[in-house]
């Protein structure tokens, strides 16, 4: 396998989800946010441009797949592949350390299913 920059595990991630947006886009895919409309009104005010590319950088590396749900305009929804999904223990992690050393952090709640 090529790596981008070398072989270290921890660079490969953080070559896909090492910016300030990434993971806050997957916190709210395994919440359950499924639309760009609900991910784009998360609380953090990603922007429209930067949601969009960092859509395509998690489907072009297999961590979300998007499928239509609307024919006329063409619109998608966002789902999380076992790849992505198994992100999901580092952000409990995060969450966890986050918790513990900023007192009056919470954690947002899951959305209710489409």
């Amino acid at each position: 396998m090529a790596f981008e920059r070398s072989c270290c595990p921890i660079t490969n991630g953080l070559d896909i989800f090492g910016d300030k947006w990434t993971l806050l886009i997957i916190r709210d895919l395994v919440l359950g946010k499924k639309r760009y409309q609900d991910l784009i009104s998360s609380p953090e005010k990603i922007a429209s441009n930067i949601l969009a590319d960092r859509l395509k950088k998690l489907e072009t590396a297999s961590l979300i797949t998007r499928r239509v749900y609307q024919q006329k305009p063409v619109r998608y929804e966002y789902i999380l592949t076992e790849k992505g999904k198994d992100l999901k223990p580092v952000l409990e992690a995060i969450s966890r350390w986050g918790r513990e050393h900023y007192p009056g952090a919470a954690v947002f709640p899951a959305v209710e299913p489409r």
